[in-house]
């Protein structure tokens, strides 16, 4: 594929995309939306970044990994659970990938 033809591509996506919010405004007008598709709606970033979480600690390329990317994970999921602060999840996930790394390592 060359470069013309991949940007034309992404400008054709971008336009789709913005094509399709546009339907939505136009097509509710003032209207709203019934609460239980609101709640739905408030939903689906948090669902969108698990799914890329899991994407790119799962997989590599085309292919499935499972490294020690998947402890950090882990960690940083129990430690949300407990409720900690952020930094302090961040933390602790990437401190545990990186001794476990290192423990493979060395």
């Amino acid at each position: 594929m060359t470069d013309a033809r991949l940007w034309w591509m992404i400008a054709a996506l971008s336009a789709t995309a913005f094509g399709f919010k546009a339907i939505g405004f136009v097509g509710l007008g003032g209207r709203r939306l019934p609460p239980v598709v609101e709640r739905c709606l408030a939903l689906i970033p948090a669902a969108l970044l698990a799914a890329l979480v899991v994407k790119d600690t799962v997989t590599i390329g085309q292919g499935i990994v499972l490294d020690e990317r998947i402890a950090g994970v882990a960690v940083a999921i129990l430690a949300t659970w407990r409720k900690l602060p952020f930094l302090v999840v961040i933390v602790a996930a990437m401190a545990t990938t990186a001794a476990i790394r290192y423990g493979l390592a060395g």
